[in-house]
């Protein structure tokens, strides 16, 4: 990812609607969610919610599929992933003691499944 792809989707982020859509569609991985259910969930107008779904879609962190009658939005996850990263790839200089707290942090909030067992 460049800065020009960073600035993108930080400025899709920067509104506290796209930001509220974003987090909901990341919130409903992998199935995504319908358009429709989007705005009942947010309350906010088909119409402005079109809107903000383009914005995102623009700048990659969001992905669309019509099925049948619906159309559903799904975040792009690896696309958030690569983002992050990029802010992130040169923490603390490479200090990792500095670092630990922040990496603890996120990986706390996605624990690890069990490994299922194998007979």
């Amino acid at each position: 990812m460049d800065n020009e792809g960073i600035i993108l989707a930080l400025g899709a982020l920067a509104q506290a609607t796209r930001l509220d859509v974003f987090r909901l569609l990341v919130r409903h991985e992998p199935a995504g969610i319908a358009a429709g259910e989007i705005a009942r969930q947010l309350e906010i107008p088909h119409n402005t919610l079109s809107a903000h779904l383009g914005i995102l879609a623009r700048s990659g962190l969001v992905q669309s599929q019509r099925k049948s009658r619906s159309i559903i939005y799904r975040a792009d996850l690896e696309r958030f992933r690569a983002m992050m990263l990029f802010l992130v790839s040169d923490c603390c200089g490479g200090n990792r003691d500095q670092c630990a707290p922040l990496i603890n942090e996120l990986i706390s909030c996605c624990p690890a499944k069990p490994a299922a067992f194998q007979h």
